[in-house]
């Protein structure tokens, strides 16, 4: 375990990016218990405001991540100075990409349905840096045997693979299935050889003149979205909370 843990994690300068990513969940999971917390009007917590102004906890996010970010070039991958630079940085981008819906739309839309959109966010931005982690980007390790060095040759071979069926899955309009197809294995050639989603660029070149295709395109996407929405949404509640509906309905 100790060899493991040096080779994989110390020696190729991995330990900031766990930190970062220990931070960064954390940080999410700490900031959606605290804003539910005020929500329901329990607890200690209450909005920052000053002068009426409405403070978000992006702002204090974005002086983290530029503080963090900037500490961690100039520290490099070891020392104390870099381990404090990526908590830091993972601080900030857990409490940005908390508000990211917000960002997105420009509008305070945590609680709406659009604020659905951060917790995917979060959830894909801690996949990808798990995959990071877990040893899909294999360098920085030094002396490595024929053995290992022909393992590592093999799943950067089969990641850049997979990849390419990600990307085909995006231009097919399948966003999340390409972007989870990058860290699980098989996932982005299932989205990659079934039908585009309509309206993707996939679907606007090659079904312009198969009408049949554009056809069974859409009743394959609603009968997906009817069969998955549902589930997705529960987990996105469980991890973010419920959106409210009247403030839906006000926004339309």
């Amino acid at each position: 375990m100790d060899s493991w843990w040096y080779r994989n994690i110390l020696e190729p300068g991995k330990l900031p990016l766990l930190l970062a990513l220990s931070a960064f969940v954390l940080t999410f999971l700490a900031t959606r218990v605290v804003t539910r917390m005020i929500r329901a009007g329990r607890g200690p917590f209450r909005n920052v405001q000053t002068g009426g102004l409405h403070i978000h906890h992006v702002v204090p996010g974005v002086l983290l991540t530029v503080i963090g970010g900037f500490g961690a070039i100039a520290g490099g991958r070891h020392g104390f100075g870099s381990m404090v630079a990526a908590v830091l940085f993972g601080m900030g981008v857990g409490l940005v990409l908390d508000e990211f819906a917000l960002i997105l739309h420009l509008d305070d839309v945590y609680w709406s349905e659009a604020g659905r959109q951060s917790v995917e966010a979060v959830v894909l931005t801690a996949a990808l840096v798990a995959l990071m982690l877990g040893g899909f980007l294999p360098f920085g390790v030094n002396e490595l045997t024929p053995d290992e060095l022909h393992d590592r040759g093999v799943v950067a071979l089969n990641v850049s693979i997979n990849f390419l069926f990600a990307l085909v899955a995006l231009v097919k309009g399948k966003f999340r299935v390409a972007l989870i197809g990058v860290v699980v294995p098989f996932v982005a050639l299932f989205g990659a050889i079934r039908l585009a989603r309509p309206g993707s660029p996939w679907a606007k070149r090659l079904y312009r003149n198969r009408p049949r295709a554009r056809a069974r395109a859409g009743l394959r996407a609603v009968r997906h979205d009817r069969r998955w929405v549902r589930i997705r949404r529960r987990f996105e509640d469980l991890i973010g909370g419920r959106p409210d509906p009247e403030r839906d309905t006000a926004e339309h």
